[in-house]
């Protein structure tokens, strides 16, 4: 029951195949998404592990309960943790930036001021894709639907 390709009992089946998901379920499904967001922005999205954890307690909690529920917590968890892994890379170029400005006495900048932009760039967009993700799938999953984020890991299967 674990392939994705199967319809008859998959929670991430098309709609219709999850037409029957009971309320409770679709709001512990929307929980670990809609936590994940509320302990992120709590915490400062870009420490990333407090996101992850809406995800991971709602997959441990519930996962015997309900394959919507796992499907959504898995999801959330895995979404969360490649974000903020992510984010330490583009963390990381910063740091080496600073680094070759600061060997290089100042004249690096010429090259790191604007490679310092793409990266201010891509957290941004790394941060707002994160949002609207994370709001999709809330809705989605109170809609008792199926939903994959884009660009993830899958560690937690």
């Amino acid at each position: 029951m674990d392939s994705i390709h199967e319809t008859a009992q998959d929670p991430l089946a098309p709609a219709s195949a999850n037409a029957g998901v009971r309320q409770d379920e679709r709001l512990w499904a929307a929980s670990a998404h809609a936590g994940a967001l509320l302990l992120a922005f709590l915490t400062s999205w870009t420490a990333g592990v407090a996101g992850m954890l809406a995800g991971l307690i709602v997959y441990a909690l519930k996962k015997g309960d309900s394959g919507f529920i796992a499907a959504h917590a898995r999801e959330a968890f895995n979404f969360n943790l490649s974000l903020f892994l992510a984010m330490c890379a583009l963390a990381l170029a910063g740091l080496l930036l600073v680094g070759a400005t600061v060997l290089t006495l100042g004249l690096g900048a010429v090259l790191t001021l604007p490679a310092g932009i793409v990266l201010a760039v891509l957290a941004a967009v790394v941060a707002v894709g994160w949002l609207v993700c994370g709001v999709v799938a809330t809705v989605k999953a109170l809609n008792g639907e199926p939903w994959r984020y884009p660009f993830t890991l899958r560690v937690l299967r």
